[in-house]
């Protein structure tokens, strides 16, 4: 009985995740998104590696 309440426990758990990766994708984290370019500063065109803004003061494009 305790191993049912456990499997359905999980299960509900992972339903709950997938479901909040369907509606809020853009919520994973910078490392986790899947991203045909690498970033790039918006103002100044360099790459960003490990930041997100860059030194010009500009965010990642």
């Amino acid at each position: 009985m305790l191993f049912k309440i456990i499997l359905v426990f999980l299960g509900l758990m992972v339903l709950v995740a997938l479901i909040g990766r369907a509606l809020f994708p853009s919520a994973l984290p910078r490392v986790m998104r899947k991203r045909t370019t690498p970033p790039v500063c918006a103002k100044c065109g360099r790459y960003l590696i490990g930041r997100k803004t860059c030194d010009c003061g500009d965010k990642t494009k």
